[in-house]
């Protein structure tokens, strides 16, 4: 809960999914498919979520700041092909 002016205002969360990539030289490269140009990177599977988790907040809070919409969740599906 935040407190605003003697006021109190629920905060809303939200729930994006996210990939999680691991790269060759290690760590993991991680993006937000339903936020574009959001993307981050960590040391650590555990360090890449929670630098994710930021870089989230922080797009969202730039969205609301310009009266933007914040986008709903985007259909992740996996598919296989024969290589």
């Amino acid at each position: 809960m935040a407190a605003i002016l003697g006021t109190q205002m629920a905060t809303k969360s939200h729930e994006f999914g996210v990939v999680l990539q691991p790269e060759a030289e290690g760590g993991y490269s991680v993006s937000v498919p339903a936020l574009p140009g959001c993307q981050t990177q960590g040391e650590t599977r555990e360090e890449a979520l929670a630098m994710v988790r930021e870089a989230i907040e922080v797009y969202i809070e730039s969205l609301v700041a310009h009266g933007d919409p914040i986008p709903g969740p985007v259909e992740i599906e996996r598919v296989t092909v024969a290589a």
